[in-house]
């Protein structure tokens, strides 16, 4: 069982929010790395992110860490020169802030993905534009299709001997055709569906909604907590710095930034705990079974 997954979808959309704002928002080092690592840890728990989206993220944090001290030479430090550029430690220091900043929004990212499911976003903007709650829906749903889809095609061209991946220009060549065919059948699913909708009345009166989800004592105590812990991680925020440039200076240990990243930490941590009291509930009442 999800604890967290059960929440309503106002009071993990408030989570999302705050932890995702917190985390883009804030260039305070010790947060963004426990951001990162909570939420590497939240994707690990649930099963969101496969081994091929872990050496993505990698990818991703070194290109932007290395990608800053090659573009930026401000610092104070000179480590070395790089065809008589000077490689500074205050604009590496940065970049791999940014690029810990980056990789745990998008881990953030691909956990609200899974989260929120269609349903839960028509009923987030079903009341205040229901169109845009139909298109936010459809295009988290093409995400998946188009995946699966390029996955059908590829291996049909496969099997007919028309995609051939031994060399660099042949598997440019069967993707660009792969493409092409993904393309059309999506473009043509969308005339489907426009007729299907336009023929089933879809916005010719007023729009009627059923909603599934109700708030219950569990969704307020956690918006009250999540709200608490972001008042606090943000006025920590506001009493530390961190300076990169010229020099690096950073007072983030101070007590309001002790309060901070502690708030900020069990905030991380909520869906995690949430989950686990769910899975030890559930063991308990199965061995009174």
């Amino acid at each position: 069982m999800k604890g967290f997954e059960r929440l309503n979808p106002l009071s993990a959309a408030l989570y999302y929010l705050c932890v995702l704002g917190l985390s883009m928002f804030s260039m305070n080092p010790l947060m963004l790395v426990i951001s990162l690592f909570c939420a590497v840890l939240t994707c690990i728990a649930d099963g969101t992110v496969k081994a091929r989206g872990h050496l993505f993220a990698l990818i991703l944090f070194i290109v932007a860490a290395v990608l800053n001290p090659l573009i930026v030479h401000k610092g104070a430090t000179v480590l070395f020169y790089l065809n008589d550029r000077p490689f500074t430690m205050e604009a590496a220091v940065y970049g791999v802030t940014a690029a810990v900043m980056l990789t745990a929004a998008l881990y953030w990212l691909r956990s609200l993905s899974r989260v929120f499911t269609a349903d839960k976003v028509m009923y987030l903007f079903g009341r205040i534009s229901p169109k845009l709650a139909l298109l936010i829906s459809m295009t988290l749903r093409y995400v998946g299709l188009f995946k699966y889809r390029f996955r059908r095609i590829r291996d049909a061209q496969r099997a007919l001997g028309l995609y051939d991946d031994g060399n660099l220009i042949d598997a440019v060549r069967g993707n660009a055709r792969v493409l092409s065919i993904l393309i059309t059948w999506t473009l043509e699913n969308g005339i489907v569906t426009a007729e299907s909708m336009e023929g089933r009345g879809y916005g010719s009166g007023r729009r009627t909604s059923y909603a599934p989800y109700r708030l219950h004592g569990t969704d307020a105590v956690f918006m009250l907590l999540t709200a608490l812990l972001t008042a606090i991680a943000v006025a920590g925020t506001a009493h530390t710095s961190a300076v990169f440039y010229p020099e690096l200076n950073f007072d983030l240990l101070n007590p309001w930034g002790i309060a901070g990243t502690a708030a900020f930490s069990l905030l991380s941590l909520l869906p995690l705990i949430l989950n686990a009291k769910e899975a030890i509930r559930w063991r308990i009442l199965s061995s009174k079974v």
